[in-house]
């Protein structure tokens, strides 16, 4: 299932023949550091990756479409590491429940699981939310400046037009 954030929200299931990656073919493939990966990681933002004989780090295809994720919530709404790893995992959780999800459950069963998801949604919504608000106050305090010059501006052309010598008959 695709989330709204333009990738698959549950991963998938690993095939045996699928190739890990090493930190440096990710980090060129997502254009992030090897240290940004790293950091990821620490911040429980990467599951830590499996690792071969010597230590190195091997990813997954689905370790690569998580930053993908991290980096466009970061670029297209500004969110701090703290917001994406929340936004990832409701999009975690809201992809097991559609994984495990069975029309013959018990009815209370079915309505515990989408009120989890209501949940975890409105959790989104409200991250996003905070940050249309931050932005609507910022827009409204340069409507405010833009409104100020303006009138500054209008009045400094009527001054300089009232001064301006007139030409000569």
């Amino acid at each position: 299932m695709v989330s709204i954030f333009g990738f698959d929200s549950m991963p998938k299931e690993r095939q045996p023949d699928e190739p890990f990656l090493q930190i440096g073919e990710v980090a060129d493939r997502t254009g992030v550091t090897q240290r940004t990966l790293r950091f990821y990681e620490e911040r429980g933002l990467l599951k830590p990756p499996s690792r071969m004989e010597g230590g190195f780090r091997l990813y997954s295809e689905d370790d690569v479409a998580r930053v993908e994720q991290i980096k466009r919530l970061q670029s297209l709404l500004g969110l701090t590491l703290a917001e994406i790893k929340d936004m990832v995992e409701a999009e975690e959780v809201k992809g097991e429940l559609n994984a495990t999800y069975r029309p013959d459950r018990p009815i209370a069963e079915r309505i515990e699981r989408i009120t989890k998801r209501i949940e975890v949604t409105e959790r989104q919504r409200n991250i996003i939310g905070a940050k249309m608000e931050a932005m609507r106050e910022m827009q409204a305090d340069l409507d405010v400046k833009l409104k100020r010059y303006r009138a500054t501006l209008a009045e400094l052309e009527r001054e300089g037009a009232e001064v301006s010598p007139h030409p000569a008959p």
